[in-house]
């Protein structure tokens, strides 16, 4: 089922990003509901060790999907893994490792500027 929660933008502040699917204009959060769901999807133990698995540079194809997906229920969107796996981004899966590096930022930086120092301890599966 595809249906978009509001019209707002999106906070960085808050941990969201916007994205483009389909040529419509979605807000993506991981929520600490988003966040557990991934820490089952991925046999994560507990928040670091999800940040481990998520900055190890190993990320599949599917793994981008189910990262995405969540970040979309996050953020009122309803789709299931499956459908986001057939959605087009700009940009391909290039767009989806972008889309997932800053979302992941934005959620354990805050929606904050951070130094390059910082930076480096940040997931990014790009």
């Amino acid at each position: 089922m595809m249906e978009y929660s509001s019209g707002r933008r999106a906070n960085r502040h808050r941990g969201e990003v916007e994205a483009v699917f389909d040529g419509e204009r979605r807000i993506l959060c991981l929520t600490l509901g988003a966040l557990a769901e991934l820490e089952t999807a991925f046999g994560a133990e507990g928040l670091v060790d999800l940040g481990r698995r998520l900055s190890s540079g190993k990320l599949k194809a599917r793994d981008l999907v189910i990262i995405v997906a969540a970040g979309l229920r996050g953020g009122g969107n309803i789709f299931e893994d499956d459908e986001v796996a057939g959605m087009c981004l700009d940009g391909g899966v290039a767009g989806y490792a972008r889309l997932v590096s800053d979302l992941l930022k934005v959620t354990f930086n805050g929606g904050d500027t951070v130094s390059a120092e910082e930076a480096k301890s940040v997931p990014d599966p790009s």
